[in-house]
């Protein structure tokens, strides 16, 4: 038995590598869709809202698909459509017909994302150790490489679209040849009723989604993927125009937040096993929280920088230790909790540019960037009160 948990949790991982590569493709591709369609500024916004949309309206349903089939299914056949849907980004003209694509797109990440989170709490618990921070670090470093594969494979002379299509046939390679090895639907259960006092089937009857302990779970990751998400958005804005570092260098920050992150995940299932999962929600957000202060409340470029690499060394292991509480909360299945949980921290993703852009409209961008700091000190501030009740 131990040696096909330990095969799954190789396999698992290959998966968030495998979310973190298709979803990360997509980033370089966004000047090519704006130029080819143009369009402006606040109607590329909108588009891009669609590849949000599409990831949110699928995670709650991806829970009761990888209930009903299996999440290895699941993670299949969402993984497909995800790798054939990419090269399609590249070579579509027509404005309604890209955010029908995006909305696609969106849709097969979001059930991916869900479907791999879940087998992983699974495989974890089977596992006996904490090993969420290393599937969340191979997602990660999946996000990195996607950020610059199809540059890189461009750089080497091939068209675009030949680019991406060798990062979707990459991407199939390898769920096809790891899928085999993760668990099978009735594995999946038989894990879920060990850590479940309810069968699976009540649960997902009773609403548990409701519950505080779930909703307090996905408050608590919205806040922290607010965050990340505020990175994503705003972090080379912030250097430009508050720091003065010229716009084709101003993406050094994400990067030094992500290269931050994706170490740290890597090393962190051995820092949960040793400080136990409340210190590192606690300490990590403190930590994360500090980055932002020091970025924003120092005129240097040297230290936002720093600031930076704090942000993403304190969130890294934060998501995937709610995560792994998620999935052992009592008399909740795994598969109503963790789709509830990721979709209230997604929308946090998803919602985040649009609040900080009006935070930054009515005070600045630096204040938008603090009131990120102050919602993490919030959360360590409630995760501590709550682990003492």
């Amino acid at each position: 038995m131990m040696n096909n948990v330990v095969k799954a949790k190789t396999a698992t991982k290959t998966m968030f590598l495998v979310c973190g590569l298709g979803i990360a493709s997509w980033a370089p591709m966004v000047p090519n869709a704006k130029q080819r369609l143009n369009l402006d500024d606040a109607n590329l916004g909108l588009l891009l809202l669609m590849l949000g949309f599409g990831a949110i309206t699928m995670m709650p349903v991806s829970g009761y698909l990888g209930h009903k089939y299996g999440n290895r299914i699941v993670i299949l056949c969402a993984t497909l459509i995800m790798a054939v849907a990419l090269p399609l980004l590249l070579i579509i003209s027509s404005a309604l017909f890209m955010g029908i694509a995006l909305f696609v797109f969106g849709a097969a990440v979001g059930t991916v994302d869900v479907a791999m989170n879940s087998h992983g709490v699974q495989v974890q618990n089977l596992f006996g150790k904490p090993i969420m921070s290393s599937f969340h670090g191979l997602f990660s470093v999946g996000g990195l490489f996607g950020s610059l594969g199809l540059g890189f494979l461009m750089k080497l002379g091939l068209a675009p679209i030949t680019a991406a299509i060798s990062i979707s046939v990459l991407l199939i390679l390898i769920v096809t040849s790891q899928y085999r090895f993760l668990f099978d639907a009735e594995t999946e259960k038989s894990a879920i009723r060990s850590f479940s006092s309810e069968k699976e089937e009540t649960a997902i009857k009773t609403f548990s989604w409701l519950k505080k302990s779930v909703i307090f779970l996905g408050i608590m990751c919205f806040v922290v993927f607010l965050s990340e998400g505020a990175m994503l958005d705003w972090s080379a804005l912030f250097l430009h125009e508050n720091r003065g570092i010229n716009a084709e260098f101003a993406g050094i920050g994400y990067a030094t937040f992500s290269i931050a992150m994706a170490l740290m995940r890597l090393v962190g299932d051995g820092i949960v096993s040793r400080f136990s999962g409340q210190k590192v929600v606690v300490m990590g957000s403190i930590i994360a929280a500090s980055g932002l202060f020091l970025a924003v409340l120092t005129p240097y470029t040297i230290a936002a920088l720093f600031g930076f690499m704090l942000l993403g060394l304190g969130a890294a292991n934060i998501v995937p230790v709610f995560l792994s509480e998620g999935g052992r909360l009592k008399n909740i299945s795994a598969a109503v909790s963790i789709p509830a949980i990721t979709t209230m921290g997604y929308a946090g993703q998803l919602a985040g540019p649009a609040l900080l852009g009006l935070i930054a409209q009515m005070f600045s961008l630096p204040i938008a960037l603090g009131f990120c700091g102050v919602l993490l000190v919030l959360v360590a501030t409630a995760y501590k009160l709550k682990r003492q009740q």
